[in-house]
């Protein structure tokens, strides 16, 4: 059996070791060794052929194309809409009826006053929650590098850096690129090994409706606006500037675009910013808010800059290493021995994926920012599938069950503080839908903290986002032992658990205390019914609500009788 090396402390990864099948655990030496990389010998034909950097705010999509280089930009906070919850009105007696059919057996009844009490599509005065949207485009054309050799691309998860290098005329050229978690930008660097043959043209673009481009003397300009989706416009301002940095050559300057000749070496420095503080505050400055980090990296030596990322990204990644041998596969490239995969001995490629999980979660979510969303922070589309928003029913979870058992604590910080952010809107939800305390959300939110139903009422109507989502906290806590955080996130807890302690309802038959009406989900028990009484899943997040209470509240010394009454509903909850 080959062994997992880490500096965690052994009594903070036991749900590690059952994930990892039980490999020994030792200090970490050997990711010098290992080829953690991502490498091909061609660029990008597609978006998801491109590799994705990110910083947590910042995402990019690098193409590596030698003729036209092509960046995709993303800011955490670029989603469609303005702030909102997306309850509707008057609902609480219809969702009554529902659970009433359910308890008399009356299910396709149940099903069809669901569907018609929340239809599929969103009302005229009501949304479905909003998408995540792209910033736009930054492309950089290079006149003669059509015809190119030895090219090569990465993406370095070691060091979460991109490199490309090919020749063109006996000349080598060579591209770097980062998402600087110290300096808050995006950095290119292009280089050549023979002086003055760097020449390019450097362009923004974007497919939001509302965007210009313009040339401001120090950088290039792309402000847009999000989009409108339903009954929100789109209120989120942006701003991405573009300032080249270029040593030796010309500098050519037109309304839209900047053209550089003979230059030896060029240092992109890309800064966005958007209006946006908080779900409820659109107040920020993005053009202020941009040009004083834009300002800030340029200032920096490129060299300090770089190794400061690193040291910095490094300090999350290198706690963990995952060795399981190698093989003459890890010789091919990254694309090959995927496809290459069923019938070849790759074990060092099952490292890989590991590793790059662990980069991919490192890099779309950090302290202080959003959670990672359906597609991370990475998403070339104004309308993306799902809307790239934060399915919880188990999407968010999943990206989020490595955090604490590969040793990224940190990384679990902002979907905490969007728990902080829900916990207040759920209220209106648990109260105007369900006339109960606490707090509540369905199968999915967004930037703004929707808790309302999404997609109607046979795939919308499932009020147990809360109870998974609160597991996070629990186990955040038995990984690190923090009280302070226990005790920080406490009323969170609580308010999952005072929810369902006021919408459990007794069943008829087996006089067990259920939850009515909800769904296991996406799936159906008769045909087209989905909407049920008491589901497995349901009475198991339940559980877990009021076991996870039941202990915080013993460990703080709080909440003796609230404590008392949770445990008495659970005696009377399904064995």
């Amino acid at each position: 059996m080959r062994s997992i090396k880490t500096s965690i402390n052994p009594s903070k990864i036991i749900f590690g070791l059952f994930l990892l099948l039980g490999f020994t655990v030792s200090s970490f030496n050997a990711v010098a060794q290992q080829l953690l990389k991502l490498h091909y010998d061609k660029p990008a034909q597609n978006w998801n052929e491109a590799l994705p950097l990110g910083n947590g705010r910042l995402g990019l999509m690098a193409f590596g194309n030698p003729e036209r280089e092509h960046l995709q930009l993303n800011e955490e906070t670029v989603w469609a809409g303005e702030p909102g919850n997306n309850v509707p009105a008057n609902t609480s007696s219809q969702i009554n009826e529902i659970r009433n059919l359910l308890f008399q057996g009356k299910n396709q009844q149940a099903q069809n006053l669901s569907n018609q009490t929340f239809p599929r599509q969103a009302p005229a005065d009501l949304n479905y929650g909003m998408p995540y949207q792209t910033v736009g485009d930054l492309w950089i054309t290079f006149p003669g590098h059509q015809n190119y050799s030895n090219y090569y691309r990465d993406l370095d998860i070691s060091n979460a850096t991109s490199t490309v290098s090919y020749q063109v005329n006996h000349t080598t050229f060579t591209r770097k690129v980062f998402a600087s978690l110290t300096d808050d930008v995006i950095v290119m660097k292009i280089t050549a090994d023979k002086p003055n043959s760097i020449n390019f043209t450097l362009g923004l673009s974007s497919t939001q409706k509302d965007h210009q481009v313009k040339n401001d003397g120090s950088y290039l300009q792309l402000s847009g606006n999000s989009g409108s989706v339903d009954n929100k416009k789109g209120k989120i301002k942006f701003e991405a500037l573009v300032s080249p940095v270029v040593q030796g050559g010309l500098v050519n300057k037109t309304d839209s675009s900047i053209t550089v000749s003979q230059a030896n070496s060029v240092i992109f420095y890309i800064s966005i910013a958007t209006n946006f503080k908080n779900y409820k505050d659109l107040t920020a400055e993005p053009l202020v808010k941009a040009k004083s980090i834009l300002n800030k990296a340029i200032a920096k030596k490129y060299e300090e800059a770089l190794a400061a990322h690193q040291k910095k990204y490094q300090s999350f990644f290198n706690r963990v290493t995952l060795e399981l041998g190698d093989s003459e596969q890890s010789k091919k490239t990254t694309d090959v021995r995927v496809r290459e995969f069923a019938d070849h001995k790759d074990p060092q490629l099952v490292a890989l994926y590991f590793q790059f999980g662990r980069y991919l979660l490192i890099s779309s979510s950090q302290p202080g920012g959003q959670p990672a969303n359906l597609q991370g922070i990475w998403n070339d589309k104004n309308s993306p599938p799902w809307d790239s928003k934060y399915t919880v029913n188990i999407n968010t979870e999943m990206n989020y069950w490595p955090a604490e058992i590969t040793n990224l604590s940190e990384m679990h910080e902002p979907l905490f503080s969007m728990l902080k952010d829900l916990a207040t809107t759920g209220k209106e939800s648990a109260s105007q839908m369900y006339h109960a305390r606490g707090w509540n959300m369905h199968h999915n939110t967004d930037l703004w903290r929707i808790t309302g139903i999404v997609d109607g009422g046979f795939y919308g109507m499932w009020p147990m986002g809360g109870a998974w989502l609160t597991q996070h906290l629990w186990q955040h806590y038995l990984f690190t032992g923090d009280d302070k955080f226990l005790r920080e996130n406490y009323p969170i807890l609580k308010g999952a658990a005072m929810f369902y302690l006021d919408v459990l309802k007794e069943e008829p038959r087996t006089k067990w205390l259920v939850m009515a009406p909800s769904m296991s989900p996406e799936n159906t028990y008769e045909k087209n019914v989905g909407v049920a009484a008491g589901t497995t899943m349901d009475n198991q997040l339940i559980f877990d609500t009021f076991n996870n209470l039941i202990n915080a509240a013993k460990i703080l010394k709080t909440d003796g009788s609230f404590s008392d009454s949770v445990s008495t509903a659970l005696a009377k909850m399904p064995p």
